[in-house]
């Protein structure tokens, strides 16, 4: 399989020239608007899938220094700064965390942990679903990738254990006696999982630092203060909702404990890399939550939790170098932020937002709201990454609300939980989908049509629930 498409590799290149030689608008400079035609085609390639993403912003960052858009008549200047990304801490603190989440899957902490909830949960469909999802939940603090939380844990365990029961991917007639929707639920638990922690999916902190360049300061707790409510409702009537709308024939799961408890007897007491995880964890999490009293920064905390790992031997180096993911994250992620951030310091974003606000400028806050809610959401809908949406949109519709009067912290929070939410209406829509998509359980139409129900129903929660939380909570 090839990994370039000449082709579209050929109309990203069209486009990018095409912005280039079009006049700045009024009220933008020659280097903000170029650099914006080397962003949007940046994302623009990534929609259409031209490259890989790394591929697409190596370029970008070639282009830019080369260009010197950022520093213009200085070479030396402008490759430092199109590299100025890498020396972002929000980067870091993914890119490690990616090493912290191969800790629980290595030692296998991360599988006994979905055991032992279904043994627990496991005795009905509904149960089982609840089962899993509590484990997703559990590992959302410390797996960032929740491709590799969902894909890499929870899918092969709710996938046996559809199997176990009769339910065969390749059997059409048997896909709804539990596998289909366990899989549903599955991706859409993992979704909300991810919404309620800074550290749950990797375009949570690409958020938190586009909201600190508009001068809405976001810390690991403060997120998880916002988030935990609206997605502990979430967490408890998807799966209700789904139940009545998307029904497994087989209402039973009896046997599951069972199972549940054979996979933990195979797997023997827990380890002493096992408990060593455990220990990262609780110390990850303490320090992410009272850190700021201790005057300890969350990428601080990653890199202690990291150290804690490699020092005791849970990881070694090697697994660290054999982190793909990561590695692929910190360099992709770093150009983007470069990008977008760079685009604000040159008043792009303010431009922007201004010219959006002479259009919608007559509605109260309270209107414009949730019509940026809804027009972020929704606009997933051409977006096959979480994180270029995010990249593309939530700089600018933030500065736009932002600018109408909507409450800072309130639209960044809201718009950050949908940067995980809007997921759930396509089987492209976040990382883990395509491994979902892909076992087979669920047809496209159901897929498309189920994403659009639950996706409204998750708005609506998330709207309410939490908006009515975060004023109790005095974030606005």
């Amino acid at each position: 399989m090839k990994e370039i498409n000449i082709k579209r590799v050929g109309i990203t290149f069209l486009i990018a020239l095409a912005l280039w030689f079009i006049p700045a608008p009024e009220g933008v400079t020659p280097e903000a608007w170029h650099l914006f035609a080397i962003f949007a085609s940046t994302i623009l390639g990534i929609i259409l899938k031209a490259a890989p993403m790394g591929t697409m912003c190596m370029m970008a960052i070639g282009f830019t220094a080369l260009t010197q858009v950022l520093a213009p008549g200085n070479p030396g200047a402008s490759i430092v700064k199109a590299l100025s990304g890498f020396g972002d801490k929000v980067i870091w603190l993914i890119g490690i965390s990616f090493f912290i989440a191969r800790g629980f899957i290595k030692t296998g902490l991360g599988n006994r942990i979905a055991f032992l909830f279904i043994k627990v949960f496991g005795k009905s469909s509904l149960g089982l679903a609840y089962g899993l999802g509590l484990a997703d939940m559990c590992l959302a603090p410390a797996i960032p990738s929740n491709t590799a939380r969902g894909g890499g844990i929870i899918y092969p365990i709710m996938k046996s254990m559809a199997m176990s029961f009769g339910s065969v991917p390749d059997d059409p007639k048997t896909h709804r006696k539990l596998g289909s929707f366990l899989t549903l639920n599955s991706y859409y638990m993992n979704l909300i999982t991810s919404s309620m922690f800074l550290t749950g999916t990797a375009s949570n902190p690409m958020c938190q630092k586009f909201a600190a360049n508009l001068g809405v300061d976001i810390t690991w707790m403060s997120w998880a203060a916002a988030g935990f409510i609206p997605g502990l409702a979430a967490f408890f009537i998807v799966p209700l909702v789904m139940y009545k709308i998307y029904p497994p024939e087989l209402k039973k799961t009896g046997d599951a404990p069972k199972m549940a408890s054979e996979k933990l007897k195979e797997m023997g007491p827990i380890k002493v890399n096992e408990w060593l995880m455990l220990l990262a964890f609780f110390v990850l999490l303490a320090l992410w939550i009272f850190g700021g009293a201790l005057s300890i920064d969350a990428t601080t905390t990653a890199f202690i939790g990291l150290t804690l790992l490699l020092l005791t031997s849970v990881l070694t180096w090697e697994d660290v170098k054999a982190e793909k993911g990561a590695w692929d994250t910190i360099v992709w992620f770093a150009v983007l932020v470069m990008m977008a951030s760079s685009l604000n310091e040159l008043g792009f974003i303010g431009w922007f937002s201004d010219l959006v606000k002479v259009q919608i400028g007559g509605l109260s806050w309270m209107v414009a709201f949730p019509v940026i809610v809804l027009v972020y959401f929704f606009s997933h809908y051409i977006f096959a990454s979480a994180t270029a949406h995010v990249a593309a949109m939530y700089a600018a519709l933030l500065s736009v609300g932002i600018s109408l009067g909507i409450p800072g912290m309130l639209l960044a929070m809201m718009l950050g939980f949908m940067g995980s939410i809007y997921g759930v209406l396509t089987h492209y829509g976040h990382g883990p989908a395509p491994v979902y998509f892909g076992s087979g359980y669920v047809e496209l139409k159901a897929w498309w049509l189920r994403g659009l129900e639950i996706g409204i129903l998750l708005l609506v929660i998330y709207m309410a629930v939490g908006g009515l939380w975060m004023k109790v909570i005095g974030y606005y």
